[in-house]
């Protein structure tokens, strides 16, 4: 991965000519790093149609937003970023999608309108168990959103979506030792607010 603080001369010769409106010099940035963002994409959603329509999205918000980059960071770096978030939101999606399957899958009956087959779940236990885990469930989100962006991504990447270590210093530019760092006080603050939500109803008991 090009270094983060220093992008290569060639690269920073290229990504000029693209933002000046050279688009045989943006499409040299696309075949330069499509690969290494399919591959990413890949990753993170396991499906091979997924990460084509991620490459596809990535590359097109990258030329939307094209002359918006200043080229602080390596170019590879700020389009890494970008497949990440769609990735994130597609796996996002994929994850509601099969909530709400789940939820239609209920008890089947017979013409006589008994069971056909019985529950293996108590299905009111159930549901009093999907409640508290609804509540926290949105105390966790709450508490993610909540987060130093930089802090968020690192746990979202690595706890959420399962990317190792090597993996999210590959996407972010940032070093090992750095994303554990921030991966280590995002669970400790993560903590603390899900401590605070229990605690909070043995108070009210």
């Amino acid at each position: 991965m090009p270094d983060e603080v220093s992008p290569p001369q060639e690269d920073r010769q290229v990504l000029a000519r693209a933002q000046a409106g050279d688009m045989a010099a943006f499409e040299a940035l696309v075949e330069s790093h499509r690969d290494k963002v399919f591959g990413l994409a890949l990753r993170m959603t396991r499906s091979e149609a997924d990460a084509a329509e991620i490459s596809q999205d990535t590359f097109l918000s990258a030329y939307q937003h094209l002359k918006e980059f200043r080229g602080d960071a390596a170019f590879s770096s700020w389009v890494y970023r970008i497949a990440a978030n769609h990735a994130l939101m597609r796996l996002r999606h994929r994850r509601v999608v099969q909530a709400a399957e789940d939820e239609l899958m209920g008890p089947e009956f017979t013409e006589r309108g008994s069971l056909s087959a019985y529950p293996e779940r108590d299905w009111s236990r159930d549901a009093e168990e999907k409640a508290l885990d609804a509540e926290t469930g949105l105390a966790i989100q709450q508490a993610t959103d909540r987060l130093p962006e930089g802090y968020r991504e690192v746990f979202l990447l690595k706890d959420v979506e399962g990317l190792s270590y090597e993996q999210i210093s590959e996407l972010t530019g940032d070093s090992v030792p750095a994303i554990k760092s921030r991966l280590h006080r995002a669970r400790l603050a993560l903590r603390e607010a899900i401590d605070q939500f229990y605690n909070r109803d043995n108070r009210e008991v």
